[in-house]
């Protein structure tokens, strides 16, 4: 029986700066849950909307870019190995992770990624209707909810867009654009329809006139604040595999993760009854 390595790039370089991203990530959403951006958050709209921000896009594309996998237990070392029937050899050595990066590899890639990006950009819309806003105004504990589900669903998307080795994209490089791209427009979308409106979204917040900042201004800056971090977060990726996309006809791990798919529906087929 002969065997084959995921190529997952597990042996990525840069750990340090991983390690720095990943530390980023975490401090960034303790910053996030403390005062003062936590009590800010409760009276100004565009600092809730930086709060959003932050625990949709900021913190899972921190943690999934500089994951430790390793460090956290559950990845090995080394890239793990399957066989010929797509079977992990050496239970031993290929941990949690190291699973879940040969199932994306030899699994349904655009069937299950559009079921991720389809999850994410609807909570991404959910979490900013007004009611859901004013919610959090009047209930506070419904924040916990807004960090697990805004943050779960940003890592399963980050995670089809970046390498957070040993898992890596399930989409080729147009798609992870695509990706990118439609997710920063749904924020830029919604940041808009904020700051053109001519009457307040969110009633929650405190406006008194002629104490703090106007409605107008708030809903500007809180326009502003969406734009600029979804740009800074999502422009990177849209770049970086617009050019590598173009820099070659076919990156050769795209072309090898396909091989493999393709080779495991052709064994599934001439043996029905193997499974």
């Amino acid at each position: 029986m002969s065997a084959r390595t995921v190529p997952a790039r597990t042996l990525a370089p840069y750990g340090a700066l991983r390690r720095v991203l990943f530390t980023l990530g975490v401090v960034t959403l303790v910053l996030s849950l403390t005062p003062p951006l936590l009590t800010e958050a409760a009276r100004f709209e565009f600092v809730e909307a930086i709060q959003y921000s932050l625990f949709a896009v900021v913190v899972p594309a921190l943690l999934v870019c500089g994951a430790q996998w390793r460090w956290l237990g559950l990845s090995a070392l080394h890239a793990p190995l399957i066989d010929d029937d797509g079977a992990v050899i050496g239970g031993s050595s290929a941990k949690l992770v190291d699973r879940i990066a040969i199932r994306r590899v030899l699994g349904s890639a655009p069937l299950r990624s559009n079921v991720v990006a389809i999850a994410y950009l609807a909570m991404l819309v959910l979490w900013r209707l007004p009611s859901m806003v004013d919610l959090l105004q009047r209930h506070r504990w419904v924040l916990g909810i807004e960090v697990l589900v805004l943050g779960g669903t940003g890592v399963a998307m980050w995670l089809e867009l970046v390498e957070s080795p040993p898992i890596s994209p399930r989409r080729a490089r147009p798609h992870r654009v695509a990706l990118a791209a439609v997710s920063m427009w749904v924020i830029w979308t919604m940041a808009y329809l904020v700051g053109l409106s001519s009457n307040s979204w969110y009633h929650g917040f405190n406006h008194a006139i002629g104490h703090g900042i106007s409605v107008s201004a708030d809903q500007q800056f809180s326009t502003g604040a969406m734009w600029l971090i979804s740009a800074a977060a999502f422009m990177p990726v849209v770049f970086w595999n617009l050019v590598k996309w173009l820099q070659q006809d076919e990156d050769p791990d795209d072309e090898l993760y396909r091989l493999i798919r393709q080779d495991r529906r052709d064994r599934m087929s001439d043996h029905p009854t193997s499974e």
